[in-house]
């Protein structure tokens, strides 16, 4: 039972950091107050869009706990929470976020594109589904390299619907590339609900339609995550080739950090926060013999101080260099574009 409790509140820690550190993104892109303080002139200090992945906190946390340092990752738009779990700095993604010099890209990246390939995570991207080909090609090197590595490709429901979905998971299992697909099911692509816009079961329906193994499992709940993660992670890097977790959770914030998410209904919202995967494994931890709110209080306080800090060296962080605008550039070796 001990250890359960450990593993639950190392799961916990890991999703209340991704809760502390979007809360505090989402307040300064607004330019607003939040328990960490305010912008001295009350001007956005995230500029650009955020996507926030609020209430799929268990997702991250119940997957990266399996990962090494040397497994590869790749994300979306919304893809704070996997960069978090995978290992990266928290105060240089949040210069990140500001723009900044310190930032794990420079301030190049921003929210949208965030990376740190020094864990790993191979970048968050702005294109649905994009991170599918990119995962199969990391995957593919690591098989033709001989390394140990699997790579983990986190996509979201509205991905599946687009080509990469099926061009990655056909190449990945015509190659049995070492490869874990995550879908997090949020059920809403950006302002419009899944359901209607999916035909058949959805993704793990359509991995299986490939050969591949899939399994669904509630996304709000994190030792449930961990479990299947669990089972799958060791599969992948036996050898047996690509899987799937289907993960059915929820997104509770707008499409972006400005948007009220009008159009969606309130009665849903409210079902849906009941499921909160934070409190859940808040109120499983308690039900442990031995265990003490103070415990996982102490969590939350540490996770609260470590993004205040953050914020306050973010926004004293220096801007990039002018010249620092003409490198990480693609170049076609002509000069033309000097």
């Amino acid at each position: 039972m001990r250890d359960k409790a450990q593993t639950l509140a190392d799961l916990y820690r890991t999703m209340v950091r991704i809760r502390a550190f979007e809360n505090a993104a989402e307040a300064a892109s607004q330019g607003g107050v939040s328990a960490y303080g305010k912008a001295a002139d009350g001007s956005a200090k995230v500029r650009g869009p955020l996507h926030l992945s609020t209430g799929q906190e268990a997702v991250p946390a119940g997957v990266c706990a399996h990962l090494r340092h040397d497994d590869y990752l790749t994300s979306t738009h919304r893809g704070h929470g996997h960069t978090l779990a995978k290992g990266a700095d928290l105060q240089r993604m949040m210069c990140e976020l500001f723009g900044k010099a310190d930032g794990t890209n420079g301030g190049k990246g921003g929210s949208m594109h965030i990376a740190d390939f020094s864990v790993g995570m191979l970048g968050a991207n702005g294109v649905v589904g994009a991170g599918l080909p990119i995962a199969v090609g990391a995957a593919h090197a690591q098989k033709l390299q001989g390394r140990q590595g699997i790579t983990v490709c986190f996509f979201g429901d509205g991905a599946i619907n687009r080509g990469p979905f099926l061009e990655a998971l056909n190449w990945a299992r015509v190659y049995q590339l070492p490869v874990l697909f995550v879908c997090e099911d949020n059920r809403w692509s950006a302002t419009t609900a899944s359901g209607p816009m999916t035909a058949g079961a959805g993704a793990s329906a359509r991995a299986l339609s490939l050969d591949i193994v899939a399994v669904q499992v509630d996304g709000n709940d994190v030792l449930a995550v961990h479990a299947s993660a669990a089972e799958l992670v060791q599969q992948v890097r036996s050898g047996s080739g690509p899987r799937l977790l289907h993960a059915i959770t929820y997104r509770v914030k707008g499409h972006v950090s400005v948007d009220l998410a009008a159009y969606r209904q309130p009665e849903e919202l409210q079902a849906a926060l009941k499921t909160d995967p934070i409190a859940r494994a808040r109120a499983h931890y308690l039900s442990l013999p031995g265990t003490e709110a103070r415990q996982l209080d102490a969590i939350e306080q540490a996770a609260t101080a470590e993004v205040a800090n953050a914020l306050r060296v973010a926004e004293a962080a220096p801007w990039p260099e002018a010249a620092a605008a003409f490198t990480d550039v693609q170049t076609t070796g002509a000069g033309q574009w000097r």
